[in-house]
C-alpha cells in the first residue's frame, strides 16, 4: 500500500512539471475512456451522469488497492513477485502516456519515475521488515508515509506554478461590443417549475472526455488556424480579447441527453465570430469540415457550411454569463455553434482549428460510430409536477427546444385525452430553449402527462423512440404523478 502511495505521489509530482495528463493514474484513466465502446459510455452517462469520471477513478483506486494488497501477500518471503506486479502496472502507465497525442515525449518521465519509486519503496520496506524487526519496520513505514505525503504536497505546489485559476482571475471584465438582447421577465416560468432561462455557470451541464480538467493559462494559450486556407494564422488570447466582442444567448445540448434528460443548458456566450477568423485565413474550395482539437487531444468535426452560414452565429467563445469561461467549461476558449449537438460543435480548451475534408480527418466520436452531421432535434421536456399534486386544476410546466429553428407550439395531454396547447414563454432567440405551461383537470389518482413540440417549419417531434446513438434520442417525454 505504501509503495502504491509513493508511486502515485511521485508520478503526480513529476506530472506537475510536464503536464497533468502525464500522471500515470490519469493517463490510464484517459486510455480507459478512449477505449470504452459507445454503448458502455452511454450506460455510464445514463447511470452516473456527470459523476461518471468520479466513478471511474474510484473504481481504478479500488482495483489498485486490491492489487497492492495481493502484491504484498504474495511477497512475504521475497520482493520479486510484488515488484513484477508493480512493474506490469508501471509499463501500463508508460504505454498509456505514450499513446496520448496531446503529450510530448518528456511526459514519459512521470510514469517512469512512478515505476521506479514504486519498485524502490517496495524493495526498501521489504528488506526493512525482514532484516530489522518489527519496530524498525514501523519506523520505515512512518518514514515512507511522510515522504509520500511530502511528495504529494510538493506536486500540488508545483502545479500551482501554472495556475489557470489565477490566470483566469487576471483576465478582468469582458465587455461586449454587440451585447445580446435583454431577457424579458416572462422568458421562463420558474415559479411553476421550469428552469431559470439562464443557467448559472455552476449549474451548467458538463459532459466531456477530460478525466482531468485541462489547466491552461491565458498567457500560454495559442490557437492555430491552418489546413485548406490561404494563410496559416496563430492567435494569442489577447488577439481575441482585444477584438470587438459579440455576445449571444445559446442553448447547448449533449447528444447523450435522453428524452426528458438534464444535459441541456443556456448561457450568454461572449467571443468572436468563427466566420471572421476563417475569412482572415481564406478558406480554399473543397473544404468540408472545421476539425478542432482540444489541449487534451479531444477532436471534433464541425460542418464548415454550418460554421460559415450567414446568421448562424458560430463563435470562438472566451466568456460565459458575464465572466471569463470557467475552467471546466473551456477556459481560455471554446467553440459554440448554435443548433448542433456538442460533440461536433462545442470543443472546450480548443487549441487547433484545421480546415479540411471529411475523408482526410475523422474526429473522436465519428470514429466511434456517431453521425457526421448532428443538428439538434426538436424536443420537449416536462419539469413539473414531480410525484404528487393537488387534485383539480394541475399546472404542468416544462421546456422545449428547436435550436436555430425556433419553437412554434407545445401541446400536452393528460392520460390518453385530447392534446391541449400550452402557453409559451417569450422567445428570446431561436437559438435558445423556450418554456411552457398548461393547466389540466386531474381527478384523484394516478395520471400520465405527455408533451410534444412543433418547430417553426411545422414539423412536430416524432413519437418514435430512438436511442441517443448515432445522432440523438427521439420520442415524447411522459411523466406520471398522483393527484390527491
Amino acid at each position: 500500500m505504501l509503495a502504491l502511495v509513493s508511486a502515485l505521489a511521485a508520478g503526480q509530482l513529476v506530472a506537475a512539471f510536464v503536464g497533468p495528463g502525464a500522471s500515470p493514474f490519469f493517463a490510464v484513466g484517459n486510455a480507459a475512456i478512449d477505449l470504452t465502446p459507445g454503448w458502455l459510455k452511454d450506460f455510464a452517462v445514463r447511470s452516473f451522469g456527470t459523476a461518471d469520471k468520479t466513478v471511474l477513478l474510484a473504481g481504478m483506486a479500488v482495483v489498485l488497492v486490491a492489487v497492492a494488497v495481493a502484491a504484498g501477500l504474495v511477497s512475504r518471503r521475497r520482493p520479486l513477485p510484488g515488484q513484477l506486479i508493480i512493474g506490469f502496472f508501471g509499463v501500463l502507465g508508460i504505454a498509456a502516456v505514450l499513446a496520448r497525442s496531446d503529450l510530448g515525449q518528456l511526459a514519459v518521465v512521470a510514469p517512469l519515475v512512478s515505476l521506479l519509486a514504486g519498485v524502490g519503496v517496495f524493495g526498501l520496506l521489504h528488506r526493512a521488515a525482514l532484516s530489522r524487526g518489527v519496530s524498525a519496520s514501523r519506523r520505515a513505514f512512518l518514514g515512507t508515509v511522510a515522504a509520500a505525503g511530502a511528495a504529494g504536497v510538493a506536486g500540488a505546489l508545483a502545479g500551482s506554478a501554472k495556475d489557470a485559476d489565477g490566470s483566469r482571475a487576471g483576465v478582468g471584465p469582458l465587455t461586449a461590443a454587440r451585447p445580446a438582447p435583454p431577457i424579458p421577465a416572462d422568458a421562463d416560468f420558474a415559479k411553476l417549475g421550469t428552469p431559470a432561462f439562464l443557467t448559472p455557470n455552476s449549474g451548467f451541464y458538463r459532459i466531456d472526455t477530460a478525466l482531468v480538467v485541462p489547466q491552461v493559462r491565458a498567457e500560454d494559450w495559442r490557437l492555430r488556424l491552418h489546413g485548406m486556407v490561404d494563410r496559416e494564422i496563430t492567435y494569442r488570447y489577447d488577439d481575441i480579447r482585444n477584438r470587438p466582442l459579440v455576445e449571444r444567448i445559446v442553448t447547448l445540448c449533449c447528444v447523450s441527453n435522453p428524452v426528458g434528460g438534464p444535459y441541456i443548458s443556456t448561457a450568454r456566450f461572449l467571443g468572436v465570430d468563427l466566420a471572421d477568423l476563417l475569412s482572415e485565413a481564406g478558406v480554399r474550395p473543397g473544404a468540408e469540415q472545421l476539425f478542432s482539437t482540444s489541449v487534451d487531444g479531444f477532436t471534433a468535426g464541425t460542418p464548415l457550411a454550418t460554421v460559415l452560414e450567414p446568421g448562424r452565429g458560430a463563435m470562438l467563445a472566451i466568456g460565459m454569463n458575464g465572466e471569463p469561461l470557467p475552467i471546466k467549461h473551456g477556459f481560455p476558449a471554446r467553440l459554440v455553434v448554435p443548433g448542433l449537438y456538442g460533440y461536433v460543435s462545442a470543443t472546450k480548451w480548443v487549441t487547433d482549428l484545421e480546415v479540411t475534408t471529411w475523408s482526410a480527418r475523422q474526429a473522436y466520436w465519428l470514429k466511434r460510430g456517431w453521425a457526421e452531421q448532428a443538428p439538434v432535434k426538436t424536443e420537449s421536456r416536462i419539469d413539473a409536477p414531480r410525484g404528487t399534486a393537488a387534485a383539480g386544476k394541475v399546472r404542468v410546466a416544462g421546456t422545449a427546444w428547436a435550436q436555430h429553428t425556433g419553437i412554434d407550439r407545445v401541446e400536452v395531454r393528460l392520460d390518453d385525452g385530447p392534446w391541449r396547447q400550452a402557453v409559451l414563454s417569450a422567445e428570446v432567440t431561436v437559438d435558445a430553449w423556450r418554456m411552457w405551461w398548461a393547466e389540466l383537470d386531474a381527478t384523484p389518482g394516478a395520471h400520465t402527462v405527455t408533451v410534444r413540440a412543433t418547430d417553426r417549419t411545422g414539423a412536430t417531434q416524432t413519437d418514435r423512440v430512438a436511442d441517443v446513438v448515432p445522432d440523438g434520442a427521439t420520442g415524447w417525454h411522459t411523466i406520471t404523478f398522483t393527484a390527491s
